[in-house]
């Protein structure tokens, strides 16, 4: 059986389209299967399509959170939720065409257990399209894992790879990032990413720095070595400093046009000073982003809550990450 897992935020305009694309699509999988609409907490008619859809479709099951907990958290969701032995992830807009799926579906079935998406030809402005590849090389040297270039969470999954990722408790969760630790026998199909279906893309510029922020924090600890490396180099020139200006003043030597006997350079002690204090306020800030997640681990709140359930016949084993309210 073939799970589909597709969360959705604000796509009352997309979701039929979705629907008789996955469906006609599905014709060539040969198989039985399912679909896994997560509605993570959209203010539009997202919810409403979704159960006009499932009233029709029984192969169409509908998650829907209390709140909008983001993108990762509806992927988790349908993840936990997923029955089939092959597990495939795509995004609602349609970006992540649903035709594409079927060679991705022949190659798992060849024996792998991940095969990931590699996004060529992005139909973003130039700046996203900057963005994103700088970002992507940048986490590949920060991460203590060699995660894939160019890959986001569009991919298929066996059902080995897929229970070993659903195991792992982290609440703040970077799926992409937690594919790839879990290893398994993985390959990267390259595919052309497409526009929108409809609507505006719903990961704002901040949305999209506190992912990347995520993928680098959760996956690496080299930003924390970087800042004692840094306050090491720090402390070893000013120790030299040191040396040289009492050298300076007790032989009343003026070097460079400089005599520490002589009172001046107001100015560049004040920028001096200023330039430190900002990097002391950013090194803060790095250990306060390991900080703040360790904090949110150990307070153990679910990643998300679901309030609704729609066509599901049997539940999936409960995860740490995880809660329900009342089912309607």
């Amino acid at each position: 059986m073939i799970s589909v897992v597709v969360p959705a935020f604000n796509e009352e305009d997309a979701i039929h389209v979705l629907h008789q694309r996955l469906t006609q699509s599905a014709k060539a999988w040969g198989e039985d299967y399912e679909v896994i609409l997560v509605d993570d907490g959209s203010h539009d008619g997202t919810l409403e399509k979704c159960r006009q859809i499932a009233a029709s479709d029984p192969r169409f099951r509908v998650l829907s959170f209390s709140r909008n907990f983001g993108h990762q958290a509806a992927v988790s969701a349908g993840l936990r939720y997923a029955s089939g032995d092959v597990v495939a992830v795509i995004d609602a807009d349609l970006q992540d065409p649903p035709e594409e799926l079927i060679r991705f579906i022949r190659k798992c079935r060849e024996g792998f257990d991940v095969v990931y998406a590699i996004r060529t030809k992005r139909k973003e402005n130039i700046f996203k399209r900057t963005s994103y590849f700088l970002y992507y090389r940048i986490l590949k040297h920060l991460s203590a894992l060699d995660i894939p270039l160019d890959a986001g969470d569009f991919c298929v999954m066996g059902r080995a790879a897929l229970d070993a990722l659903n195991s792992l408790p982290e609440r703040n969760r970077f799926v992409r990032g937690l594919r790839t630790y879990v290893g398994y026998r993985q390959v990267g199909l390259s595919y052309e990413r497409h526009s929108r279906q409809a609507g505006e893309p719903k990961y704002t510029f901040s949305k999209l720095v506190r992912l990347g922020a995520d993928g680098i924090v959760n996956f690496s600890y080299k930003p924390l070595h970087l800042v004692m490396y840094f306050g090491l180099v720090i402390g070893f020139l000013t120790i030299l400093a040191g040396v040289g200006v009492a050298v300076l003043y007790l032989t009343d030597t003026t070097l460079l046009g400089y005599n520490p006997r002589q009172v001046r350079g107001w100015t560049s002690l004040i920028l001096a000073l200023l330039f430190f204090s900002g990097l002391q306020l950013i090194s803060l800030g790095i250990i306060g982003e390991y900080i703040g997640r360790v904090f949110e681990e150990v307070k153990a709140r679910p990643a998300f809550i679901i309030r609704t359930k729609l066509n599901f016949e049997r539940e999936r084993p409960e995860a740490h990450f995880a809660a329900e309210g009342p089912a309607e």
